[in-house]
């Protein structure tokens, strides 16, 4: 699913508790501020893989910080829309 709102995005977390085996997601600008998406993500106690298309390395300093990296089982950065594949790739690794 896709959403641009942080409610949805939590209630969706919320409900593949029970439905699936992890969870894939690009967090965008809430990789640098949101503590809920953090909680949610921990909370539904599957592994989750934290994708970003650019390189955020490459950008902004705010961009740096991720609430989600010492938490992520999978961290896929830079890889552009293939980041996905690859991220789903690496968690049924690890499943």
């Amino acid at each position: 699913m896709q959403s641009n709102h942080e409610g949805v995005l939590i209630d969706a977390i919320h409900a593949a508790r029970g439905e699936c085996e992890a969870i894939v997601i690009n967090p965008g600008g809430l990789t640098h501020t949101s503590v809920v998406l953090r909680d949610a993500l921990t909370g539904v106690s599957l592994p989750f893989a934290e994708v970003h298309i650019s390189d955020v390395y490459a950008r902004e300093e705010f961009r740096h910080h991720s609430y989600l990296h010492d938490v992520a089982a999978v961290r896929v950065i830079g890889r552009g829309v293939d980041g996905y594949r690859d991220a789903v790739r690496d968690l049924i690794a690890q499943l």
